[in-house]
């Protein structure tokens, strides 16, 4: 049984990161902190799609994450912000809609470029399949009943993690 189960958790896994977002860490290696040109992160990294995260990884007590308005974000203006965290030392955001995105530090490191506009777009469509008979197998991935045999494998793995926790 366990063999089992080991093998639809990996499948499950698997199929899952193919369908979640991208995860991206705010400033790569340097993170959310003074001194980092957020306008050149954005250009190396976009598109962002629906579905990805941004992490911000900060200095705790020295830093923060206000999500604002795009005035706000022009004007490093954090008094009416539409979203704060300033706990711990990550916050992540998932870009769940398609819009523009404006993050800015209220510690003041705002005016030194401590600020970050995100445009999320719709996720491209999947490419469709290879057309020539060697790839047969592969159309199988777009194919309807594909999809129900993933949502079959779903619910008898869901069926074994309740029969497992008993």
């Amino acid at each position: 049984m366990a063999p089992l189960l080991s093998l639809i958790l990996l499948l499950i896994l698997s199929f899952s990161s193919s369908i979640s977002g991208n995860k991206f860490t705010v400033g790569d290696e340097k993170g959310w902190n003074p001194g980092v040109n957020y306008t050149i992160w954005v250009n190396k990294h976009k598109p962002f799609y629906i579905g990805d995260w941004l992490v911000f990884y900060y200095q705790s007590g020295m830093a923060d994450v206000v999500q604002v308005d795009e005035t706000a974000y022009e004007k490093c203006d954090a008094s009416n912000p539409i979203r704060n965290y300033s706990k711990g030392r990550s916050y992540a955001f998932e870009l769940n809609e398609t819009k523009h995105y404006y993050f800015i530090c209220s510690y003041g490191y705002c005016y030194q470029g401590m600020k970050v506009a995100i445009n999320v777009q719709k996720l491209p469509p999947p490419s469709p399949p290879p057309s020539h008979p060697s790839a047969a197998p592969f159309s199988l991935l777009y194919s309807s009943s594909f999809s129900a045999a993933v949502a079959a494998l779903f619910s008898a793995v869901a069926a074994a993690g309740i029969l497992l926790l008993r």
